[in-house]
């Protein structure tokens, strides 16, 4: 029986396409702008069929199952600055554009969380009612990913649509660690604990910023990760770091002496879900930790794929 086909739009360093080729897919054709993640994307994808380019320059698509998209809208983040107006938050425009065209039995979307609150959620819910007139039956939710088996807490809109004229709706997947669940979340210990404790050259060795200081970033051995975000300044202390205590509001500091860094990018990766075979030799230090943070944690969204199972027989 030949596999689903599917589409891969702003596909990064591979992080969502993986798991798609991990739930039975074949990747028929994927795209991103930065050469350095298709760079890295093909040293690790099988059978890479990625194109680099802006998606607004694509016309010619070959038929899919399965549309799924990681477009950016960092003007909408939950952290750092905030800019709703910038066009890079429009880019969902392309993704409908392909939908259309392609009319997949299916797509899923990942995006940030911030988007989900406030005035913010305005942007969601033009999303959503754009994809809908396209024809989907649409659902979204806020995941964190290690409810899912991923050793970083992470949380995350889902946007997953049906083609109306199958007749089903999508139901998302109900945790699989943590707190009623039976299984344990998987900490930093069980993900990173056996990897080289100072790896030079693999961490930003900069100072600490008064603003890195204005949270904790630290976790214990025992939970799983703070978020690990796209910036090498800002992703979280390792645990061997001593621990941070509060002193104010926005006020944080070491509560004694001792070595501290932050965790490096291969850290970064497997805390995203990322198999420790995958590799990371492209682009500059600081482009492998962007490429890490922007990237879909795969077991994440592996299991909102597998909640799709049994669609791929309907009728195309």
């Amino acid at each position: 029986m030949a596999k689903p086909k599917a589409i891969s739009l702003f596909s990064g360093c591979g992080g969502s396409d993986l798991a798609v080729q991990n739930c039975g897919f074949d990747i028929v054709w994927a795209n991103d702008i930065w050469d350095v993640a298709c760079e890295t994307y093909r040293d690790n994808v099988r059978n890479p069929k990625i194109e680099e380019g802006d998606i607004g320059t694509f016309r010619e698509l070959p038929p899919a199952d399965l549309l799924v998209g990681c477009y950016p809208c960092q003007g909408y983040s939950q952290g750092g600055k905030r800019h709703p107006e910038e066009p890079i938050n429009y880019l969902y425009r392309h993704f409908d554009r392909v939908l259309r065209q392609v009319r997949a039995k299916a797509f899923v979307v990942e995006n940030v969380n911030g988007m989900a609150y406030g005035r913010n959620r305005t942007l969601l819910m033009n999303q959503v009612y754009r994809f809908r007139m396209a024809g989907y039956r649409v659902v979204w939710s806020v995941l964190d990913a290690k409810d899912f088996g991923v050793p970083q807490t992470r949380r995350r809109v889902f946007i997953v649509g049906i083609r109306s004229d199958i007749g089903l709706t999508y139901t998302f997947p109900t945790p699989t660690h943590g707190p009623g669940t039976g299984t344990p979340y998987v900490t930093q210990f069980d993900a990173i604990s056996g990897m080289p404790k100072w790896p030079e050259g693999e961490f930003n060795a900069e100072k600490f910023h008064w603003y890195y200081l204005s949270r904790n970033r630290r976790h214990t051995w025992a939970k799983p990760s703070p978020c690990i975000v796209g910036h090498w300044r800002h992703v979280p202390l390792h645990p061997t770091s001593p621990p941070l205590k509060r002193i104010d509001t926005d006020h944080w500091k070491f509560s004694r002496n001792g070595k501290a860094r932050r965790l490096s990018y291969s850290e970064c990766a497997a805390l995203q879900g990322f198999p420790l075979t995958y590799t990371w030799k492209r682009g500059t230090v600081r482009d492998r930790f962007q490429m890490v943070g922007n990237a879909v944690p795969p077991p994440l969204f592996a299991a909102v794929l597998r909640s799709l199972d049994g669609l791929w027989d309907q009728a195309s």
